[in-house]
């Protein structure tokens, strides 16, 4: 057999004896974690691609080969190969950000089937200034959603991640220079309460209403996986001992631990301090007999972390209820106004840009050493440029120079901010600097995966520079954790569908997003109704178009390609805009 798989593209995959020597290069890796269960699952499903078996790589006949199950086995009622290609999905996906970035072969497991899919990995090298220390990945793996994706999967991601200098710069600064976080709980040195004054949350000790046994070691692991995934967000204060912790902490994280046979059910609420209310709350089930304790652990901790701490989570939807509608006052603290952008974003209005901008420049001005108050102010600047049809703001490159500016600053106190790096990605980004771009999301997914907003920026940039297989798992995976604001994921989702020419799917998630967030959002849909030969339905959108944001209609073409980088992705735009006869106007000479 001289080649393992054939690219969908047309270029030769690697040879079955490039495949195998990637295997054992994996399984040998001591960056693989896995059981011998999964490594012997992986083995067999390569092995069998590789013989020509690959069609019979069914639930059944693994369950058969490699879990030793009975003939009687139903995979509708026993999940046990789901649940093992998930884990060795996410486990190639740690191997690959980890150990295998400079890898000659990428094998993943596509989602939706368990044959395995073998490429050459074309990874670009990652500068000095944004390489990886191995200190500043803990374990990213992601949930495994079973939302269906089309695409090979996620190994092709361009994952930097971030410098061991970068480290040590930040262990000298973090202290004197980052009032965002605190994991002691106590106020940092150098810093005002005022500015110190992000969202406190004590995580409590998880109950398990038994005396010593498999649940109580379970609900002790689980609290201690829950502080450290919260402990990734900048954004909130983990309090591990609420003695030690200075004024009052804002919420309260609780949990319990129940056993019914092979089932564990593990509940989690988040209790706000100052009246008691619960703002949020979940149940996760798992079974003994699928996961091992430490897997059961850490999905669940990413789960709970994920919906409380990230940026559009139960905390920051509380938090900017009750303050962000308040009053604008010269004492608003670093946090408001933090809570004033997430509350524009969600809105996208002129009144609430304005809002967000003024507050996060006195923020700047009051506390200028508060990273994320400069990286959010630097967002807050870009989008008077890449959302102006919606704010009403002028299109000059003024934004984009004081975006620039701001992400810079922001850049020179925390380096290693997750926000931080996703200002600079966007800010470099539009300024059609791709590889920086890339780099900075690559560094800043790194840090913190389940931060659900770097995830679903970093894949939109890497789709619309080309990279639209990995990209699109990005944003399919931030849409299925529920970032906000969700239309403007929804349509990145559309634009994926229309790269693979997937046109009904294309128009499902274009007609899901809010198409009044941002006049782009009805171009999306109009290109996608031209493609799927509907004249009367792009009318209305190009009647709305026309009536609500000319300027667009008139600047197709370089709003396009601001956005999508390669000139075959805005061509494949601009066909359907074509089809309706809109005229799309030539490219600016060189």
């Amino acid at each position: 057999m001289n080649s393992a798989e054939v690219h969908p593209f047309g270029d030769p995959g690697p040879t079955a004896e490039e495949v195998c020597q990637q295997l054992e290069r994996i399984l040998s890796s001591g960056e693989f974690h896995s059981s011998e269960r999964g490594r012997r699952f992986l083995q067999f499903i390569i092995s069998e691609t590789l013989a020509g078996r690959s069609e019979f790589l069914k639930a059944f006949t693994i369950a058969n080969d490699v879990f030793g199950r009975e003939v009687s086995f139903d995979a509708q009622n026993d999940p046990v190969v789901r649940i093992e290609a998930g884990r060795i999905r996410r486990r190639l996906e740690r191997y690959y950000l980890v150990a295998g970035q400079t890898d000659p072969v990428t094998i993943t497991v596509p989602k939706g089937g368990y044959v395995p899919r073998f490429e050459y990995s074309h990874r670009p090298e990652v500068p000095a200034s944004l390489a990886p220390s191995p200190d500043a990945v803990q374990d990213v793996e992601a949930v495994d959603h079973e939302r269906p994706f089309p695409g090979p999967g996620r190994s092709k991601l361009l994952i930097a991640l971030v410098a061991g200098t970068f480290l040590v710069i930040a262990a000298a600064l973090y202290s004197f220079l980052a009032p965002e976080r605190s994991v002691s709980g106590g106020a940092i040195p150098g810093t005002s309460p005022t500015e110190a004054s992000a969202p406190k949350v004590v995580v409590e000790v998880f109950g398990n209403g038994r005396p010593v046994d498999t649940t109580f070691d379970i609900a002790h692991g689980l609290r201690d996986e829950v502080i450290g995934q919260l402990a990734k967000f900048d954004d909130v204060v983990v309090i591990v001992d609420p003695s030690r912790a200075e004024g009052a902490a804002g919420y309260a994280l609780q949990g319990n631990i129940q056993l019914d046979g092979e089932r564990l059910r593990s509940v989690a609420r988040l209790v706000r301090q100052f009246d008691g209310a619960v703002i949020w709350a979940n149940n996760y089930d798992a079974d003994l007999r699928a996961q091992s304790k430490l897997e059961i652990q850490s999905d669940v901790a990413e789960q709970i972390a994920i919906a409380v701490a990230q940026p559009y989570g139960a905390i920051f939807q509380a938090d900017t209820d009750t303050i962000a509608r308040q009053p604008q006052s010269g004492n608003w603290d670093a946090y408001a106004c933090t809570l004033a952008y997430y509350s524009y974003r969600r809105s996208m209005s002129a009144q609430s840009h304005n809002t967000a901008r003024d507050c996060l420049q006195r923020a700047t001005q009051r506390f200028p050493k508060s990273a994320t108050s400069w990286a959010l102010l630097s967002l807050t600047y870009l989008d008077e440029m890449r959302f102006h049809y919606k704010l009403g703001t002028s299109s000059s490159v003024q934004p984009l120079e004081l975006a620039t500016s701001a992400a810079e600053r922001a850049a020179a106190l925390a380096p290693n901010n997750a926000r931080v790096l996703q200002a600079l990605m966007l800010v470099s980004f539009f300024k059609e600097d791709i590889d920086k771009a890339l780099q900075a999301g690559a560094a800043a997914y790194a840090i913190n995966p389940n931060d659900t907003e770097v995830a679903g920026e970093y894949g939109l940039r890497l789709a619309m520079s080309g990279k639209w297989q990995s990209g699109c798992e990005l944003v399919s995976g931030a849409v299925n954790k529920n970032a906000g604001p969700k239309g403007y994921y929804e349509v990145g989702m559309a634009l994926c569908a229309l790269m693979r020419n997937d046109i009904r799917a294309a128009e499902l998630w274009s007609r899901m997003s809010d198409l009044d967030y941002n006049p782009m959002h009805r171009l999306v849909l109009l290109s996608i109704l031209g493609a799927a030969g509907k004249p009367a339905d792009a009318k209305q959108e190009q009647d709305w178009l026309v009536a609500h944001a000319p300027e667009l209609m008139n600047n197709i073409r370089r709003e396009v390609s601001l956005r999508l980088q390669r000139p075959e992705d805005q061509d494949s735009f601009f066909s359907g805009l074509r089809a309706l006869g809109i005229a799309i106007e030539p490219p600016q000479p060189e």
